[in-house]
């Protein structure tokens, strides 16, 4: 793909610190885009934006906590002061807490992922709306989960929340639908976050078969996603997955 896809764009992703967020927040600069980091970790953020910049890309740092109405609002609004616009929203700041039986979950730690994963996504889709709408062709990508669709025993929490913001992915795309503004999914698939254990790996690869990829690996379908034209697709779940499990 042309290598500067994204020029003359601006982006926030949110969760940038690390992982998924990161690898694109460094491969939208890579393509020509300025890019708003956003995530809880000020330390954490300021190295990806000296990547960036180090690499001759335009990146800002905003730390933020996307369960916190007021933070979301803020970290718009600086994005605007400082790029002066916005094309492109990455949802992508989530959490999962400790996997266990519904019987035998945390209620605190159970609404803490709603918070994050939903009403995060609510209050940075919520807020980005008007500015993405006098753009030509303003991008929504919110990171899913194969989970959202048909779910797990002991990961309630999460597959709800996902669940959830594949639903408000569609109706916020149905809302929109007569503006220039795309909104769609993104489902990553098992993703070395660094986290994870060689049981676990070696079970997502020996026995159910499936695609464990770096974070890189999500990078040109986000990017695919957030260079389409105004008027294509929304309201659509794209998946690098190789079967439901």
């Amino acid at each position: 793909m042309p290598s500067k896809l994204l020029a003359e764009k601006v982006a926030i992703v949110t969760g940038a610190s690390q992982g998924i967020g990161k690898a694109i927040a460094l491969g939208y600069a890579a393509a020509g885009a300025s890019v708003c980091c956003a995530a809880r970790s000020a330390e954490a953020l300021d190295e990806v934006v000296s990547s960036i910049e180090q690499a001759g890309g335009s990146a800002l740092a905003v730390v933020t906590d996307v369960s916190d109405e007021t933070s979301v609002s803020r970290l718009i609004e600086t994005t605007i002061e400082h790029f002066g616009g916005l094309d492109i929203l990455v949802v992508n700041a989530g959490v999962s807490p400790e996997r266990a039986s519904l019987e035998h979950t945390n209620s605190d730690a159970w609404q803490q992922t709603l918070n994050v994963n939903l009403m995060g996504a609510y209050y940075c889709i919520k807020y980005a709306i008007p500015h993405l709408k006098e753009r030509e062709a303003g991008k929504i990508i919110t990171i899913g989960s194969g989970l959202g669709h048909h779910g797990r025993g002991q990961d309630s929490a999460y597959a709800c929340s996902k669940a959830a913001l594949w639903m408000l992915t569609r109706v916020v795309a149905q809302e929109l639908a007569s503006t220039s503004v795309c909104v769609n999914e993104l489902i990553p698939g098992p993703v070395d976050t660094g986290m994870s254990t060689e049981a676990f790996r070696k079970q997502i690869v020996d026995v159910y078969h499936e695609w464990f990829k770096q974070p890189e690996d999500v990078v040109d379908l986000a990017i695919f996603l957030a260079s389409q034209p105004a008027g294509g697709p929304s309201a659509q779940s794209f998946s690098l997955m190789r079967r439901a499990f």
